[in-house]
């Protein structure tokens, strides 16, 4: 008898990059800040914290590349900015942003992107939508809660809450939602690709 749970998981993403050489993985890591780069010039300004698509462009490199893989393509982006280099929102880049209000989410993304990443090869995936938003939504909720945790150190609890929690649910439930749409797409390509 065949275990197909293990294929299953073998596949969690159309990508599969587990499986590929070192420099096609490598690749994938830049790739990955790069879209991470770009996804945080996509910026709504909120003080103390602006809102960008930063998570969404988190959780899907966790969803897409894996928990591993994922994870150290966050700290890569985290790393350039840390250098200098202008890949956060507003094109910050340097120490400050993980010094000030914004520290907790910076360090909460591997975070966020390796439990998406887990969970989606688990099959938390774009094969299974419900699953799928599921893993985005607790993504999301990582990230404001050690945000805000971070945040209510710098101005106290209440107003970490009301400006650095608060005005983000519903922007996490939509990016939650587009995350899912996307995996869900990038799936059932896949398994159209894989049926010819």
């Amino acid at each position: 008898m065949t275990d197909l749970s293990y294929a299953a998981r073998a596949r969690f993403s159309p990508l599969d990059l587990r499986g590929r050489p070192v420099p096609v993985r490598a690749a994938a890591v830049l790739l990955g800040t790069l879209v991470l780069a770009t996804a945080s010039q996509i910026s709504v300004p909120m003080l103390p914290v602006p809102m960008t698509m930063q998570t969404l462009a988190v959780t899907l490199i966790g969803a897409l590349y894996g928990w591993r893989l994922g994870a150290l393509t966050i700290l890569a982006w985290l790393g350039e900015a840390a250098l200098g280099l202008p890949v956060l929102a507003n094109g910050s880049g340097g120490i400050a942003p993980f010094m000030g209000p914004t520290a907790g989410y910076l360090a909460s993304f591997p975070l966020a992107g390796a439990l998406v990443g887990w969970l989606a090869e688990r099959g938390w995936n774009g094969s299974r939508p419900a699953l799928a938003l599921a893993a985005m939504l607790l993504g999301h909720a990582l990230c404001l809660l050690l945000g805000g945790l971070w945040l209510a150190t710098l101005i106290g609890a209440e107003k970490a809450m009301l400006a650095g929690v608060v005005p983000f649910l519903l922007g996490s439930l939509v990016k939650s939602g587009l995350g899912t749409a996307i995996l869900t797409a990038l799936a059932r390509g896949g398994n159209s690709a894989g049926r010819v």
